[in-house]
């Protein structure tokens, strides 16, 4: 006999709530096992294809270990060092950038030079706010970093975690279904499967975008002769996967750098825009629709939604548990919408007589 409907809900939330807790708790140290299972999850169906073709499942993940990580050294030796060294150029060109802007402002603007006028005042406030923000941010940032795990130790952890939860992923699934409860084991194959289907398209699709995007604007940008073209097309294409901000980041960066560089080449400037209209086009219109599709039911808006609540409570861990949470919440308000539409709550009863003669 199947537990009341309000025992059941109390069982579930107070799951729900233990498991909230321990994110609360142990989200620094959970941050390496949340990546390595990540990677363990992403990377199961390649696993399941090289099984599929005679490979046992040890062989299978050693191969995929092996080709990771010659990638991971090829893109080492390749792309980050011209990252790090257009990162480190870039902000010892930012003393130099605030003068030239400093002399631009005041030409243009010669009332900045009163020290009473209320532009002068209104940007040195700015300063302010922006020298104590900074500040706080940078600290902020140094001690999530030394709480969180040492660099060493979280390379470390993450790839072990993933090789050994990538060859145990179909036992740990059959050892999830076998705990499952028996009365609601095929509704919760069914929602886990929806889930699982949501989030595969999503971050899998919306990866493919952030990598395309990034290629294309750094691109784009180093053919323009753009100073730190490659840096701002890698900051474009990884906020891709926050809708919008992505354009808005990539876009004013890369803007506001050609303004100081091409000042008066007004052609040039207009080229750099316009490679972010292109991008943004070919995002919305032609990118996102083929590869992510409208069908995965996370909006734009709730996705929004889901990285700033969960990224405000969990810090960094939030950020990461915030999309496969939206396409859980998103599947689990879908059935649910759907059992209320179908009870005697909506229908009533002339609705539920007129659905019986209609089966009748």
């Amino acid at each position: 006999m199947a537990l009341q409907l309000r025992e059941q809900a109390k069982y579930w939330g107070i799951a729900l709530a233990v498991f909230f807790l321990a994110l609360w708790y142990l989200a620094a140290v959970m941050l390496p096992f949340l990546v390595g299972g990540a990677m363990a999850y992403f990377l199961d169906p390649v696993a399941d294809r090289l099984e599929r073709l005679g490979l046992s499942r040890v062989a299978a993940t050693s191969v995929i270990t092996l080709v990771a990580a010659l990638a991971l050294v090829l893109l080492m030796l390749s792309v980050i060092p011209s990252l790090i060294s257009q990162t480190t150029a870039l902000v010892n060109s930012a003393p130099d950038i605030a003068q030239h802007l400093q002399a631009f402002l005041i030409e243009k603007f010669p009332a900045l030079t009163d020290s009473t006028s209320a532009i002068r005042q209104t940007l040195a406030e700015i300063g302010v706010a922006v020298q104590a923000k900074g500040a706080s941010l940078a600290q902020g940032v140094l001690t999530t970093a030394l709480s969180l795990l040492s660099a060493v130790l979280f390379i470390v952890v993450v790839p072990v975690v993933a090789f050994y939860m990538l060859l145990d992923w179909d036992h740990m699934m059959e050892r999830v279904d076998q705990m499952l409860p028996r009365d609601y084991a095929p509704v919760v194959r069914r929602l886990a499967t929806e889930i699982n289907a949501v989030l595969a398209a999503f971050v899998r699709g919306q990866l493919t975008v952030c990598m395309l995007q990034g290629t294309f604007y750094s691109v784009a940008l180093m053919l323009t002769g753009l100073q730190f073209g490659l840096l701002v097309g890698a900051i474009a294409g990884a906020f891709t996967f926050i809708p919008y901000v992505g354009v808005l980041v990539g876009g004013g960066l890369a803007i506001g750098l050609a303004l100081f560089q091409f000042w008066g080449d007004w052609l040039s400037i207009g080229i750099v825009a316009a490679i972010f209209a292109i991008g943004q086009f070919l995002e919305g219109n032609v990118l996102t629709p083929k590869l992510v599709g409208k069908s995965v039911g996370l909006h734009p808006v709730w996705l929004m939604f889901a990285l700033s609540v969960f990224g405000s409570l969990f810090g960094f861990v939030g950020m990461l548990i915030a999309v496969p949470m939206a396409a859980a919440i998103g599947v689990l308000t879908r059935f649910a919408l759907a059992q209320y539409q179908a009870s005697l709550l909506y229908q009533g009863v002339a609705g539920r007589i007129v659905e019986d003669e209609d089966h009748a």
